[in-house]
C-alpha cells in the first residue's frame, strides 16, 4: 500500500526534495554515517533567554548525562523529563524541542542522553531513564522544581520510550508522574494497522522503521517485545499518567498512535488526541514555520502547560 502524496500538507510537500535521503532507508551498515549527517544538520541561531547546561550523573552502565533548559527564575517550577527521537538509533539529549518547551512554559525541561542501538539495544535506554528519572525526583530541592508536577515526555522514539516509561515506571513503584506528553510515539513493532503497511511515507517509512526495530530488540522486529520497549504490547494499561497523544494524518505510525490513545481511555486513563492533517512523519521538525507544524506546537504546548496548571509565556 502507498500513500498518495496528494494528501500531504501543501507546504511540507515542498521540502519533500530537500529532506535527508538516508532516512528512507536506514540499516546496520550505514547508522554512523547516517549519525554524521543529522548531527551535522545547520543550527538556526535564535535569540533565547532559555539557559542550558550540562550535567552527568551515575547511571545504569556508568556515567549519564543530562541537559538541562530552564529560563532564568529563583522560582520553582514544574518538570517535563524529555527523551528525544531518533528511532532508538540517533539524536541527542540536545534537542530544540526541549529548547522551545522550557521557552514557551515556565517549566524546567531535562533531556536524557540516553545511550542508543544497535550498540545499547533494549533494555539501555529505558533502563538509563528510568535512572534519571529517580534522581530527577531526589534531586527536586536542588534542582528547584516541584516534584509534584513532574512530566514525562517525547517525540517519535522518544514519545515511544516515553510511554514504556510510564508503564516501567508503574510496576516499579516509580516517582509519581503528572502526565505523559507523547509526539507521533513509535510504539508498535508490528505496523499491521492500515497506516503502517504504507511503503513510502516521506521521513519514515516502513522498512526503515522494520529495520530500526530491529536493532532496538536485537531481533526479529515482528517478534513479541516488552511493553517497556513497545508501548503497543502492553496488556495493562490501568493506573497510568494522563497523556496527550499527536500524530499526523499521514504518518506511519497514525493508526497505531490512535488505538493506544483509544486503549487508554478504555483503560480509564485521561487521554487528550489530535490529529494533524497532511502531517507526515516529523514534518513539523523539518519546517516548523509551516501552519500545521505551528498548530502542532501549540496543541502541545496547551496540553503540557494545563496538566502542569502552567500558562504559556509566549
Amino acid at each position: 500500500m502507498e500513500l498518495d502524496y496528494a494528501r500531504l500538507d501543501p507546504e511540507l510537500a515542498l521540502i519533500l526534495p530537500a529532506l535527508p535521503a538516508a532516512l528512507a532507508d536506514i540499516h546496520r551498515g550505514n547508522i554512523a554515517d547516517v549519525r554524521d549527517m543529522m548531527d551535522g544538520q545547520p543550527a538556526t541561531a535564535i535569540e533565547t533567554d532559555v539557559v542550558i547546561s550540562e550535567r552527568t550523573i551515575a547511571g545504569p552502565a556508568g556515567d549519564l548525562p543530562l541537559v538541562t533548559y530552564r529560563r532564568p527564575s529563583k522560582d520553582v517550577q514544574p518538570c517535563l523529563l524529555w527523551i528525544h527521537g531518533g528511532g532508538y538509533l540517533f539524536g541527542t539529549a540536545r534537542d530544540d524541542r526541549a529548547r522551545r518547551i522550557a521557552e514557551h512554559l515556565d517549566c524546567t525541561v531535562i533531556s536524557v542522553e540516553y545511550r542508543l542501538a544497535p550498540e545499547h539495544p533494549f533494555p539501555a535506554g529505558p533502563d538509563d531513564c528510568f535512572a534519571a528519572l529517580e534522581w530527577v525526583a531526589a534531586n527536586a530541592d536542588e534542582l528547584k522544581i516541584d516534584v509534584s508536577r513532574l512530566a514525562i515526555g517525547g517525540a517519535s522514539a522518544g514519545g515511544g520510550m516515553a510511554a514504556g516509561l510510564a508503564l516501567m515506571n508503574r510496576d516499579r513503584g516509580g516517582p509519581e508522574i503528572t502526565f505523559q506528553l507523547l509526539l507521533y510515539p513509535m510504539i508498535d513493532n508490528f505496523h499491521d494497522t492500515p497506516s503502517g503497511q504504507c511503503t513510502n511515507n516521506p521521513v519514515w517509512n516502513r522498512k526503515t522503521s522494520f529495520n530500526a526495530w530491529e536493532m532496538y530488540l536485537g531481533g526479529e522486529p515482528g517478534k513479541d517485545a516488552s511493553p517497556y520497549a513497545a508501548a503497543a504490547r502492553a496488556t495493562d494499561l490501568t493506573s497510568l499518567p494522563p497523556a496527550y497523544i499527536c500524530v499526523g494524518g499521514e504518518d506511519l505510525f497514525r493508526d497505531e498512535d490512535i488505538e493506544y490513545a483509544q486503549r487508554l481511555m478504555a483503560a480509564g486513563v485521561a487521554c487528550e488526541l489530535s490529529v494533524y492533517p497532511g502531517l507526515f512523519h516529523g514534518g513539523d521538525m523539518f519546517l516548523p514555520d509551516a501552519k500545521v507544524s505551528q498548530r502542532l506546537e501549540r496543541g502541545l504546548t496547551h496540553a503540557l502547560g494545563q496538566r502542569l496548571g502552567i500558562l504559556p509565556t509566549r
